[in-house]
């Protein structure tokens, strides 16, 4: 069954309780009368609630309301957020440089508003040592605790220990931001036209807004 509603001479029905163009309530009349009052108006007589006695119709332009309608679904559309986790994987015995790196990274992921998981991997000897990658999770969680929380405890996973960080901020609110920060450089850009584009904020150039399916990004120690 098509989900489009019965409109003008589609309605089949004695007499229909009528809602004018400006919401008012006009009250029962003939289905002749609502669609002799459509004419007058240069509207369209529209079925909005066909399962009520007497069925309600409106007063209203239907192709307008229409286009109104599907641009208001589109643009739901491009503001749905969905949930992404990104995986960074290090070593117990990471050494600074790389774990500065790495928890760049998780700054990152944090502040576009993804989930991140963090895998601790063990080798050989290493895994009579699960106290290092403990002690190495816990610093991490605080290293990043304005941007994000401990969604899910250090735990042992075979050979690997794995704990789950989710972001303060929520997905809908980073994207915002980022459109925003891209509407400013914009802005930024045509009033200084001189002004070269690679001087542009790095996290801003290295975000990844994701609009379509989870995925995961995974970057080994």
């Amino acid at each position: 069954m098509s989900a489009e509603p019965r409109i003008n001479d589609r309605i089949r029905v004695p007499e229909v309780r009528l809602v004018g163009p400006s919401g008012e309530q006009v009250g029962i009349v003939p289905l002749a009368k609502a669609l002799e009052l459509a004419q007058e108006y240069d509207l369209d007589l529209v079925e909005v609630a066909a399962n009520a006695r007497p069925p309600v119709c409106k007063l209203m332009d239907y192709g307008k309301f229409k286009y109104e309608s599907a641009m208001k679904a589109r643009e739901a559309r491009k503001n749905q957020a969905h949930t992404v986790i990104k995986e960074m994987k290090l070593r117990p015995k990471i050494d600074p440089h790389d774990y500065d790196t790495k928890k760049g990274h998780v700054v990152r992921f944090l502040k576009q508003g993804d989930k991140v998981k963090i895998t601790i991997m063990f080798r050989g000897r290493e895994q009579s040592r699960p106290e290092l990658g403990y002690r190495l999770l816990q610093r991490l969680a605080e290293d990043v605790q304005d941007l994000g929380f401990v969604e899910s405890n250090p735990k042992q996973d075979g050979r690997n220990m794995i704990m789950v960080l989710g972001p303060h901020k929520k997905k809908t609110e980073a994207m915002a931001e980022a459109r925003q920060a891209q509407e400013a450089r914009k802005a930024e850009a045509k009033a200084n036209p001189g002004k070269s584009q690679n001087a542009a904020d790095p996290d801003a150039v290295n975000a990844e807004v994701h609009d379509e399916a989870p995925a995961e990004a995974s970057a080994e120690a």
